[in-house]
C-alpha cells in the first residue's frame, strides 16, 4: 500500500498554486505549507495526508522522472474533466485529453504535466 506520493518543484509557490486548482475537483485541499513543502489530504480526512509537492531536498534543480506518474483515482467522470481542463489553465500541459483509452474499456482518464515536467493522471472507473 502506497502511503503518499511527492513530486519536486523548482518553485514552491507556483508549483502550490497550480496543486491548489488541479486538486480541488479530486477533493483534496492543502492541509499544510512550510517554506519546503505543501501537503494534500482528502476534504474528508485532513490528516490522512496524501501527496506532496517539494523542493528537492539536495537543493538541486528539481526534475521530471522519466517514466514516473502520479494518479488519482476519483468517483465521477467529471472530476477527470475538471482536473484536466484547471491543469491546462494553470499552466500545464497537454499530456492526454480526457477520455477512455482502448486497452482499458470504461476506465476513463486525463493527463497533464505541472509546470516541473510532473505527469500527473486523474482517472475514475466506470461510465458515471
Amino acid at each position: 500500500m502506497i502511503g503518499y506520493a511527492m513530486v519536486g518543484a523548482s518553485d514552491l509557490q507556483r508549483s502550490t498554486a497550480f496543486y491548489d486548482a488541479l486538486l480541488a475537483p479530486l477533493g483534496l485541499e492543502k492541509v499544510e505549507l512550510d517554506a519546503v513543502y505543501t501537503a494534500y489530504a482528502p476534504k474528508t480526512a485532513p490528516g490522512d495526508v496524501e501527496f506532496y509537492v517539494t523542493t528537492p531536498f539536495d537543493q538541486n534543480a528539481a526534475t521530471a522522472g522519466n517514466g514516473s506518474m502520479v494518479a488519482f483515482k476519483v468517483d465521477q467522470r467529471r472530476s477527470v474533466d475538471l482536473f484536466h481542463q484547471i491543469g491546462l489553465e494553470n499552466q500545464g500541459q497537454d499530456e492526454g485529453a480526457p477520455g477512455p483509452r482502448p486497452a482499458d474499456g470504461t476506465v476513463y482518464y486525463a493527463y497533464v504535466r505541472d509546470p516541473d515536467g510532473n505527469k500527473i493522471c486523474a482517472y475514475c472507473e466506470g461510465l458515471t
